[in-house]
């Protein structure tokens, strides 16, 4: 056995007495979340999906709009996915979006719009893992099922003196069986899960954690050992692919623009952009221009003429770096404001309130020319 994996061994008894302390801190300290008064799966299944990546105090008023919308399965499934998105505006990866209209049409179909309340059937659903499902079920039925998410995890690992990288497979074994061991046998493991979760967001956080007020610190192994500044071990450093990519703001002869809804083979399916292209493999400002002439040309069937430059971003996304240039360009034969093709477009008027949904760099973009049109 290395040293990594030995990990701490929490006794019964000391299981037990962490479990007390931590219902005993969560009752004092607990914040009085939306998501926490409701046992309805419905409701709380939105607030996991739209807590993926993205803060609490960020989610809650996205959160009660969704709702009111959408109060139910039905609704949600009903809705067109533009619907959807307009209200998902502001908390980006809409892939979350796309994925809950997709399941909520599942419920619809296979559950008679009730939203499952076995295992089986809620990780079935798009877009719902390991923990979304034990998630939705503990704290909507208390259902004993483990949860390790950001929080849980940061917490889990020193509870442990956990000293590989959390996403190893060894890792995640050995945090997945101490979740489910420190959960009660009996009633109480969604109260218990909310109570970890909280300890770790409020407590236990990434840098400087909160050791001295911390309700377990005399359990805490990382804590005796003087060790919370290096557990969890650091993250390998994301590595990136550079792409260059062009953005057309083509205008008709009422100032309007151009714009595309991407297909579900590329990048932000369902969300719409201007048109854009890949140029990483051209070398100069006019081999880009030229090749984006001749994409655009066997894409939309028209001859385009290409202006100058205006703008330049730069973003990420998964594992790409961007150099987005947008480029201002005509079409010749724009008069009567159609386009004979096969992809989703339209002519829109720039302003400041966006009437699509757009990629977060497409709303840069489009922010920005309302701007300098002002």
């Amino acid at each position: 056995m290395t040293a990594e994996d030995d990990v701490h061994v929490w006794e019964p008894a000391k299981l037990s007495e962490l479990r007390r302390l931590a219902k005993k801190w969560y009752s004092e300290n607990g914040r009085d979340l939306p998501w926490r008064n409701t046992s309805d799966p419905y409701e709380i299944w939105v607030s996991e999906i739209m807590l993926q990546q993205t803060q609490v105090a960020t989610v809650i008023p996205f959160y009660h709009r969704f709702l009111r919308s959408f109060p139910n399965v039905g609704a949600l499934a009903s809705a067109s996915l533009d619907e959807i998105y307009s209200h998902w505006a502001g908390l980006g990866y809409y892939r979350r979006a796309r994925q809950l209209h997709q399941a909520a049409q599942q419920v619809q179909t296979k559950h008679a719009g009730v939203f499952p309340t076995d295992y089986k059937s809620v990780s079935e659903l798009p877009g719902v893992g390991r923990y979304t499902a034990g998630a939705v079920l503990s704290f909507s039925s208390d259902q004993r099922f483990p949860i390790v998410e950001a929080n849980t995890q940061r917490l889990y690992a020193r509870l442990l003196r956990l000293m590989q990288e959390t996403s190893s497979k060894t890792a995640q074994l050995h945090l997945w069986s101490f979740a489910e061991r420190v959960l009660p046998s009996r009633s109480g493991s969604g109260n218990l899960n909310q109570a970890f979760m909280e300890m770790g967001s409020q407590v236990c956080v990434p840098k400087n954690p909160l050791c001295l007020i911390c309700p377990v610190k005399t359990l805490c192994p990382t804590f005796a050992s003087g060790l919370q500044a290096t557990i969890p071990a650091p993250k390998r450093p994301k590595e990136y692919t550079d792409l260059r990519e062009v953005a057309l703001v083509i205008r008709d002869s009422k100032g309007r623009m151009l714009m595309r809804r991407c297909t579900s083979e590329e990048r932000w399916a369902g969300l719409w952009d201007f048109p854009r292209f890949d140029v990483t493999e051209c070398k100069s400002a006019g081999s880009q221009t030229r090749a984006v002439a001749e994409q655009f040309q066997a894409r939309f069937g028209q001859k385009l003429i290409v202006g100058p430059k205006i703008h330049e971003l730069k973003h990420s996304v998964t594992r790409y770096r961007i150099s987005l240039n947008a480029y201002e360009a005509e079409i010749d034969s724009v008069a009567d404001c159609t386009l004979e093709t096969s992809f989703e477009t339209k002519w829109v008027i720039a302003s400041n309130k966006l009437e699509l949904a757009l990629n977060a760099s497409g709303q840069k973009l489009w922010l920005w020319i309302c701007k300098v049109c002002d």
